[in-house]
Protein backbone atom coordinates (compact mmCIF):
# COMPACT_ATOMS: atom_id res chain seq x y z
CA UNK A 1 0.00 0.00 0.00
CA UNK A 2 2.86 2.46 0.67
CA UNK A 3 4.37 1.83 -2.56
CA UNK A 4 0.95 2.24 -4.47
CA UNK A 5 0.89 5.37 -2.45
CA UNK A 6 4.41 6.70 -3.38
CA UNK A 7 3.92 5.85 -7.03
CA UNK A 8 0.70 8.28 -6.86
CA UNK A 9 2.18 10.87 -5.24
CA UNK A 10 5.17 10.53 -7.84
CA UNK A 11 2.21 10.48 -10.72
CA UNK A 12 0.53 13.56 -9.56
CA UNK A 13 3.86 15.43 -9.10
CA UNK A 14 5.11 14.65 -12.63
CA UNK A 15 1.23 15.98 -14.09
CA UNK A 16 1.70 19.08 -12.43
CA UNK A 17 5.19 19.68 -13.14
CA UNK A 18 4.17 18.95 -16.88
CA UNK A 19 1.05 20.95 -17.20
CA UNK A 20 3.10 24.08 -15.44
CA UNK A 21 5.86 23.48 -17.94
CA UNK A 22 3.33 23.40 -20.77
CA UNK A 23 1.64 26.91 -19.65
CA UNK A 24 4.71 28.65 -19.37
CA UNK A 25 5.75 27.13 -23.54
CA UNK A 26 2.52 28.48 -24.28
CA UNK A 27 2.71 32.04 -22.35
CA UNK A 28 6.28 32.31 -24.18
CA UNK A 29 5.34 31.64 -27.52
CA UNK A 30 2.31 34.38 -27.01
CA UNK A 31 4.18 37.02 -25.84
CA UNK A 32 6.57 36.12 -28.68
CA UNK A 33 4.48 36.28 -31.75
CA UNK A 34 2.26 39.37 -30.13
CA UNK A 35 5.48 41.59 -29.43
CA UNK A 36 6.43 40.61 -33.35
CA UNK A 37 3.26 40.85 -35.00
CA UNK A 38 1.13 44.23 -35.79
CA UNK A 39 -2.44 44.53 -37.09
CA UNK A 40 -3.52 46.11 -39.77
CA UNK A 41 -6.86 48.46 -39.21
CA UNK A 42 -10.22 46.94 -40.24
CA UNK A 43 -10.90 48.37 -44.40
CA UNK A 44 -14.42 49.69 -45.38
CA UNK A 45 -15.53 48.34 -48.61
CA UNK A 46 -18.25 51.25 -50.48
CA UNK A 47 -20.41 51.03 -53.48
CA UNK A 48 -23.77 49.91 -55.21
CA UNK A 49 -25.91 47.29 -53.77
CA UNK A 50 -27.34 46.68 -56.98
CA UNK A 51 -25.85 46.80 -60.53
CA UNK A 52 -27.36 46.33 -63.97
CA UNK A 53 -26.06 43.61 -66.26
CA UNK A 54 -22.86 45.37 -68.22
CA UNK A 55 -22.86 48.16 -66.46
CA UNK A 56 -19.55 49.78 -65.03
CA UNK A 57 -19.51 50.59 -61.66
CA UNK A 58 -17.09 51.26 -59.48
CA UNK A 59 -15.80 49.85 -55.61
CA UNK A 60 -13.82 51.71 -53.30
CA UNK A 61 -12.00 49.86 -50.13
CA UNK A 62 -10.76 52.66 -47.32
CA UNK A 63 -8.01 51.80 -44.53
CA UNK A 64 -8.78 54.08 -41.71
CA UNK A 65 -5.51 53.37 -39.78
CA UNK A 66 -3.22 53.23 -42.52
CA UNK A 67 0.17 52.03 -41.21
CA UNK A 68 3.24 54.36 -41.67
CA UNK A 69 5.37 54.43 -44.46
CA UNK A 70 3.56 50.65 -45.72
CA UNK A 71 2.47 49.85 -48.42
CA UNK A 72 -0.76 47.87 -48.38
CA UNK A 73 -2.00 45.72 -50.99
CA UNK A 74 -5.61 45.86 -51.15
CA UNK A 75 -7.82 42.76 -52.88
CA UNK A 76 -11.71 42.45 -53.70
CA UNK A 77 -13.02 39.19 -53.60
CA UNK A 78 -16.30 37.69 -53.87
CA UNK A 79 -16.91 35.57 -50.62
CA UNK A 80 -19.69 33.48 -52.52
CA UNK A 81 -17.57 31.55 -54.97
CA UNK A 82 -13.86 32.90 -54.07
CA UNK A 83 -13.23 34.64 -56.90
CA UNK A 84 -10.72 37.38 -56.84
CA UNK A 85 -12.32 40.70 -58.76
CA UNK A 86 -9.34 43.03 -58.74
CA UNK A 87 -6.34 44.57 -56.57
CA UNK A 88 -5.18 47.57 -55.79
CA UNK A 89 -2.35 49.21 -53.76
CA UNK A 90 -2.32 51.93 -51.43
CA UNK A 91 1.27 53.50 -50.37
CA UNK A 92 -0.19 56.58 -48.23
CA UNK A 93 -3.89 56.05 -46.96
CA UNK A 94 -5.85 56.68 -50.30
CA UNK A 95 -8.47 54.71 -51.03
CA UNK A 96 -8.03 51.23 -53.64
CA UNK A 97 -10.07 51.92 -56.50
CA UNK A 98 -11.97 48.72 -58.13
CA UNK A 99 -13.60 49.25 -61.85
CA UNK A 100 -16.10 46.34 -62.94
CA UNK A 101 -17.97 45.38 -66.02
CA UNK A 102 -20.69 43.74 -64.43
CA UNK A 103 -20.90 40.23 -65.01
CA UNK A 104 -23.72 37.46 -63.78
CA UNK A 105 -20.37 35.71 -61.50
CA UNK A 106 -20.16 39.39 -59.65
CA UNK A 107 -23.42 38.79 -57.62
CA UNK A 108 -22.49 37.74 -54.24
CA UNK A 109 -20.79 38.68 -50.94
CA UNK A 110 -18.08 41.05 -51.67
CA UNK A 111 -15.23 41.22 -49.13
CA UNK A 112 -11.99 43.60 -49.31
CA UNK A 113 -8.92 41.89 -47.99
CA UNK A 114 -6.25 44.11 -47.02
CA UNK A 115 -2.25 42.75 -46.47
CA UNK A 116 1.06 44.49 -45.75
CA UNK A 117 3.30 44.27 -48.75
CA UNK A 118 6.30 44.55 -46.96
CA UNK A 119 5.94 43.19 -43.52
CA UNK A 120 5.54 39.50 -43.12
CA UNK A 121 4.44 40.20 -39.25
CA UNK A 122 1.46 41.85 -40.13
CA UNK A 123 -1.91 39.89 -39.90
CA UNK A 124 -4.11 40.79 -43.18
CA UNK A 125 -7.84 42.02 -42.05
CA UNK A 126 -11.03 41.76 -44.12
CA UNK A 127 -13.84 44.02 -44.54
CA UNK A 128 -17.49 43.77 -43.97
CA UNK A 129 -19.32 41.74 -46.79
CA UNK A 130 -21.27 44.04 -48.69
CA UNK A 131 -24.30 42.39 -50.79
CA UNK A 132 -24.17 43.05 -54.18
CA UNK A 133 -27.17 42.12 -56.51
CA UNK A 134 -26.49 41.58 -60.16
CA UNK A 135 -29.86 42.47 -62.28
CA UNK A 136 -29.55 39.69 -65.23
CA UNK A 137 -32.48 43.15 -67.24
CA UNK A 138 -35.94 41.64 -68.14
CA UNK A 139 -36.33 40.81 -71.94
CA UNK A 140 -38.81 41.53 -74.46
CA UNK A 141 -42.25 39.20 -73.25
CA UNK A 142 -43.76 37.12 -75.35
CA UNK A 143 -47.57 37.20 -75.55
CA UNK A 144 -50.18 34.75 -76.81
CA UNK A 145 -53.45 33.42 -75.98
CA UNK A 146 -55.55 30.03 -75.87
CA UNK A 147 -59.66 29.99 -75.81
CA UNK A 148 -61.74 28.40 -73.31
CA UNK A 149 -64.99 27.44 -74.16
CA UNK A 150 -67.05 28.04 -70.32
CA UNK A 151 -70.21 26.67 -71.92
CA UNK A 152 -72.15 26.93 -75.24
CA UNK A 153 -72.36 30.64 -75.01
CA UNK A 154 -69.30 31.85 -73.04
CA UNK A 155 -66.27 31.87 -73.73
CA UNK A 156 -62.31 33.09 -72.54
CA UNK A 157 -59.23 34.28 -73.44
CA UNK A 158 -56.40 32.87 -71.72
CA UNK A 159 -53.54 35.41 -72.05
CA UNK A 160 -49.56 34.13 -71.38
CA UNK A 161 -47.21 36.50 -71.30
CA UNK A 162 -43.33 35.07 -70.50
CA UNK A 163 -40.07 36.88 -70.29
CA UNK A 164 -36.94 34.22 -71.35
CA UNK A 165 -34.63 36.19 -69.20
CA UNK A 166 -34.54 38.70 -66.33
CA UNK A 167 -34.16 39.20 -62.68
CA UNK A 168 -36.16 37.92 -60.37
CA UNK A 169 -39.24 39.26 -59.19
CA UNK A 170 -41.27 40.40 -62.65
CA UNK A 171 -44.98 42.29 -62.30
CA UNK A 172 -46.34 41.82 -65.65
CA UNK A 173 -48.86 44.33 -66.38
CA UNK A 174 -51.76 43.43 -69.39
CA UNK A 175 -52.54 46.16 -71.61
CA UNK A 176 -56.18 46.90 -74.08
CA UNK A 177 -54.78 49.08 -76.11
CA UNK A 178 -54.53 52.30 -73.15
CA UNK A 179 -57.04 50.32 -70.83
CA UNK A 180 -54.95 48.44 -67.90
CA UNK A 181 -56.62 44.83 -67.51
CA UNK A 182 -54.38 43.78 -64.60
CA UNK A 183 -50.93 42.88 -63.20
CA UNK A 184 -49.25 40.46 -60.98
CA UNK A 185 -45.94 39.78 -59.98
CA UNK A 186 -44.29 36.41 -60.63
CA UNK A 187 -40.92 34.32 -59.49
CA UNK A 188 -40.53 32.10 -62.48
CA UNK A 189 -40.94 35.38 -65.27
CA UNK A 190 -44.39 34.00 -66.64
CA UNK A 191 -48.09 35.48 -65.98
CA UNK A 192 -51.16 34.22 -66.97
CA UNK A 193 -54.45 36.69 -67.59
CA UNK A 194 -58.03 35.53 -68.41
CA UNK A 195 -60.37 37.98 -70.21
CA UNK A 196 -64.00 37.42 -71.21
CA UNK A 197 -63.93 36.81 -75.05
CA UNK A 198 -66.78 36.86 -77.84
CA UNK A 199 -65.83 34.79 -81.07
CA UNK A 200 -65.84 36.63 -84.68
CA UNK A 201 -65.74 39.82 -82.97
CA UNK A 202 -62.64 42.47 -83.13
CA UNK A 203 -62.14 42.92 -79.17
CA UNK A 204 -58.98 45.29 -79.28
CA UNK A 205 -55.17 44.89 -78.48
CA UNK A 206 -53.31 43.56 -76.00
CA UNK A 207 -49.45 44.16 -74.82
CA UNK A 208 -47.64 42.63 -72.26
CA UNK A 209 -45.39 44.56 -70.10
CA UNK A 210 -42.51 42.85 -67.83
CA UNK A 211 -41.15 45.44 -64.91
CA UNK A 212 -38.17 43.86 -62.70
CA UNK A 213 -37.07 47.06 -61.01
CA UNK A 214 -34.04 47.94 -63.93
CA UNK A 215 -36.34 48.49 -66.83
CA UNK A 216 -39.54 47.94 -68.48
CA UNK A 217 -39.66 45.59 -71.42
CA UNK A 218 -43.41 45.94 -74.00
CA UNK A 219 -44.36 42.68 -75.79
CA UNK A 220 -45.99 43.38 -79.68
CA UNK A 221 -49.21 44.10 -80.29
CA UNK A 222 -51.62 40.92 -80.29
CA UNK A 223 -55.01 41.16 -81.91
CA UNK A 224 -58.02 39.92 -79.37
CA UNK A 225 -60.32 38.03 -82.37
CA UNK A 226 -61.29 34.40 -82.85
CA UNK A 227 -62.67 33.39 -86.03
CA UNK A 228 -64.48 30.60 -86.12
CA UNK A 229 -63.14 27.93 -89.08
CA UNK A 230 -65.61 27.60 -92.07
CA UNK A 231 -65.89 27.30 -95.66
CA UNK A 232 -64.41 24.82 -97.53
CA UNK A 233 -61.19 22.29 -96.16
CA UNK A 234 -59.56 21.99 -99.39
CA UNK A 235 -56.55 18.96 -99.76
CA UNK A 236 -53.84 18.35 -102.30
CA UNK A 237 -50.46 16.47 -102.57
CA UNK A 238 -47.47 16.13 -104.23
CA UNK A 239 -44.67 13.41 -104.21
CA UNK A 240 -41.04 12.55 -104.33
CA UNK A 241 -39.99 10.11 -107.39
CA UNK A 242 -37.41 7.31 -106.93
CA UNK A 243 -34.50 6.29 -109.26
CA UNK A 244 -37.24 3.83 -110.98
CA UNK A 245 -39.33 6.91 -111.78
CA UNK A 246 -41.42 5.73 -109.37
CA UNK A 247 -43.41 7.60 -106.59
CA UNK A 248 -41.94 6.59 -103.45
CA UNK A 249 -43.10 9.49 -100.93
CA UNK A 250 -46.42 12.27 -100.47
CA UNK A 251 -47.13 15.47 -99.13
CA UNK A 252 -50.50 16.13 -98.30
CA UNK A 253 -51.80 19.40 -97.63
CA UNK A 254 -55.28 20.34 -95.87
CA UNK A 255 -56.03 23.89 -95.67
CA UNK A 256 -59.78 25.81 -94.11
CA UNK A 257 -60.88 28.56 -95.90
CA UNK A 258 -60.84 30.64 -92.31
CA UNK A 259 -60.52 30.32 -88.83
CA UNK A 260 -57.72 31.62 -86.67
CA UNK A 261 -57.95 28.42 -84.41
CA UNK A 262 -58.28 25.14 -86.02
CA UNK A 263 -57.69 21.83 -85.12
CA UNK A 264 -56.58 19.66 -88.09
CA UNK A 265 -56.87 15.75 -87.97
CA UNK A 266 -56.11 13.51 -90.39
CA UNK A 267 -57.72 9.94 -91.62
CA UNK A 268 -57.00 6.92 -93.08
CA UNK A 269 -60.28 4.66 -94.44
CA UNK A 270 -62.25 6.79 -91.32
CA UNK A 271 -60.06 5.98 -88.87
CA UNK A 272 -57.99 9.09 -87.18
CA UNK A 273 -53.96 9.27 -87.54
CA UNK A 274 -52.15 10.66 -84.40
CA UNK A 275 -49.26 12.59 -84.70
CA UNK A 276 -46.54 9.63 -85.74
CA UNK A 277 -46.65 6.29 -86.86
CA UNK A 278 -44.84 3.57 -88.95
CA UNK A 279 -45.68 4.87 -92.02
CA UNK A 280 -46.80 8.67 -91.93
CA UNK A 281 -45.40 11.92 -89.79
CA UNK A 282 -47.88 14.66 -89.16
CA UNK A 283 -46.41 18.18 -89.49
CA UNK A 284 -49.02 20.99 -88.05
CA UNK A 285 -48.39 24.56 -89.43
CA UNK A 286 -51.63 26.04 -87.91
CA UNK A 287 -53.62 28.48 -88.64
CA UNK A 288 -52.27 27.97 -92.05
CA UNK A 289 -52.46 24.27 -92.68
CA UNK A 290 -51.51 20.66 -91.89
CA UNK A 291 -49.49 18.41 -93.80
CA UNK A 292 -49.25 14.71 -93.32
CA UNK A 293 -45.93 13.08 -94.50
CA UNK A 294 -46.41 9.63 -96.03
CA UNK A 295 -43.99 7.00 -97.30
CA UNK A 296 -45.61 4.88 -100.11
CA UNK A 297 -46.22 1.27 -99.48
CA UNK A 298 -48.86 -1.34 -99.02
CA UNK A 299 -49.64 -0.52 -95.31
CA UNK A 300 -49.92 3.23 -96.29
CA UNK A 301 -52.70 2.34 -99.60
CA UNK A 302 -56.29 3.37 -98.48
CA UNK A 303 -58.89 6.90 -98.81
CA UNK A 304 -57.41 9.68 -97.07
CA UNK A 305 -59.13 12.55 -96.20
CA UNK A 306 -58.77 15.88 -93.62
CA UNK A 307 -60.95 17.40 -90.72
CA UNK A 308 -60.66 20.49 -89.23
CA UNK A 309 -62.29 22.15 -86.30
CA UNK A 310 -62.36 25.06 -83.46
CA UNK A 311 -59.81 24.11 -81.51
CA UNK A 312 -61.73 25.26 -78.26
CA UNK A 313 -65.09 23.49 -80.21
CA UNK A 314 -65.31 19.96 -81.48
CA UNK A 315 -69.08 20.63 -82.67
CA UNK A 316 -67.45 22.41 -85.67
CA UNK A 317 -66.06 20.26 -87.65
CA UNK A 318 -65.33 20.24 -91.34
CA UNK A 319 -64.10 17.67 -93.60
CA UNK A 320 -62.25 17.57 -97.03
CA UNK A 321 -63.18 15.49 -99.85
CA UNK A 322 -61.79 11.82 -99.63
CA UNK A 323 -58.58 10.62 -102.03
CA UNK A 324 -57.74 7.15 -102.85
CA UNK A 325 -53.88 6.40 -103.13
CA UNK A 326 -51.88 3.45 -103.43
CA UNK A 327 -48.70 2.69 -105.54
CA UNK A 328 -50.47 1.70 -108.67
CA UNK A 329 -52.59 4.48 -108.78
CA UNK A 330 -49.67 6.97 -107.93
CA UNK A 331 -47.44 5.18 -110.86
CA UNK A 332 -50.52 5.24 -113.27
CA UNK A 333 -50.29 8.34 -116.44
CA UNK A 334 -53.38 10.45 -115.79
CA UNK A 335 -55.93 10.72 -117.94
CA UNK A 336 -55.01 14.13 -119.10
CA UNK A 337 -51.65 13.30 -119.77
CA UNK A 338 -52.37 9.65 -121.53
CA UNK A 339 -55.22 12.46 -123.81
CA UNK A 340 -52.18 14.59 -124.37
CA UNK A 341 -49.73 11.81 -125.32
CA UNK A 342 -52.38 10.49 -127.78
CA UNK A 343 -53.28 14.12 -129.19
CA UNK A 344 -49.88 14.74 -129.74
CA UNK A 345 -49.03 11.27 -131.47
CA UNK A 346 -52.24 11.66 -133.64
CA UNK A 347 -51.46 15.10 -134.86
CA UNK A 348 -47.67 13.79 -135.67
CA UNK A 349 -49.05 11.47 -138.19
CA UNK A 350 -51.39 13.71 -139.18
CA UNK A 351 -48.51 16.37 -139.77
CA UNK A 352 -46.47 13.30 -141.91
CA UNK A 353 -49.27 12.42 -143.93
CA UNK A 354 -50.07 16.07 -145.07
CA UNK A 355 -46.32 16.02 -145.33
CA UNK A 356 -46.31 12.80 -148.08
CA UNK A 357 -49.29 14.09 -149.80
CA UNK A 358 -47.66 17.21 -150.21
CA UNK A 359 -44.96 16.16 -151.82
CA UNK A 360 -46.14 13.48 -154.13
CA UNK A 361 -48.23 16.42 -155.15
CA UNK A 362 -45.68 18.42 -155.59
CA UNK A 363 -43.81 15.95 -157.52
CA UNK A 364 -47.04 15.43 -159.75
CA UNK A 365 -47.23 19.14 -160.71
CA UNK A 366 -43.56 19.26 -160.95
CA UNK A 367 -43.90 15.80 -163.97
CA UNK A 368 -47.03 17.93 -165.62
CA UNK A 369 -45.33 21.19 -165.59
CA UNK A 370 -41.81 19.17 -166.91
CA UNK A 371 -44.58 17.42 -170.12
CA UNK A 372 -46.05 20.88 -170.85
CA UNK A 373 -43.00 21.96 -170.99
CA UNK A 374 -41.37 19.48 -173.41
CA UNK A 375 -44.52 19.65 -175.36
CA UNK A 376 -44.32 23.48 -175.63
CA UNK A 377 -41.25 23.00 -176.93
CA UNK A 378 -41.86 20.70 -180.16
CA UNK A 379 -44.41 22.85 -181.11
CA UNK A 380 -42.33 25.77 -181.15
CA UNK A 381 -39.75 23.84 -182.94
CA UNK A 382 -42.37 22.86 -185.43
CA UNK A 383 -44.00 26.27 -185.58
CA UNK A 384 -40.75 27.87 -185.97
CA UNK A 385 -39.81 26.15 -189.20
CA UNK A 386 -43.17 27.40 -190.62
CA UNK A 387 -42.27 30.97 -189.60
CA UNK A 388 -39.35 30.89 -191.08
CA UNK A 389 -40.58 30.34 -194.71
CA UNK A 390 -43.25 32.78 -194.20
CA UNK A 391 -40.71 35.22 -193.07
CA UNK A 392 -39.12 34.81 -196.24
CA UNK A 393 -41.69 35.23 -198.33
CA UNK A 394 -42.46 38.07 -196.79
CA UNK A 395 -39.46 39.76 -197.39
CA UNK A 396 -39.60 39.32 -200.70
CA UNK A 397 -42.90 40.83 -201.22
CA UNK A 398 -41.31 43.96 -198.83
CA UNK A 399 -38.41 44.22 -201.43
CA UNK A 400 -40.23 43.99 -204.39
CA UNK A 401 -42.52 47.02 -203.67
CA UNK A 402 -39.30 48.74 -202.38
CA UNK A 403 -38.48 48.59 -205.59
CA UNK A 404 -41.34 49.77 -207.33
CA UNK A 405 -41.45 52.51 -205.00
CA UNK A 406 -38.19 53.85 -205.69
CA UNK A 407 -39.03 53.73 -209.61
CA UNK A 408 -41.98 56.13 -209.21
CA UNK A 409 -39.65 58.58 -207.52
CA UNK A 410 -38.80 61.20 -209.67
Amino acid sequence: MLEVSSCMKVSHFSLRMFASLLVVTLGLCYCRTDSNQTFLGIPQLFGPSEALLGEIVVFKCVMPNHPKNESVLLQLYNKDNDKRLGESTSLSGEAGTFTLLIKLSHEGNLECLARAQNNSHTMPTVSRTHRLRVVDVVSAPDISFTVLKEDSYNYSAVVTCESTIGTLPVTFSLYNRTELVANVTSDNRRAIFKLPLVLDQYSGELQCNADNGAQVAHSQWLPLEVVSVGGPVTMHYDSDIGENFAVIGLRLYCKVAKGSHPRYQWFLNKTLLHDKGSFYYVVDQPPEQSILLLSVGRSSAGTYHCQVSDSFDNTTAISSWEQYLDKEVLNRPPVYVVAVVFGCFTALILLVSVCCIGVVYNRGLEMERRVVAYEGELDLREYGEDAGVVRSARGGEFDQTSEASADEWP
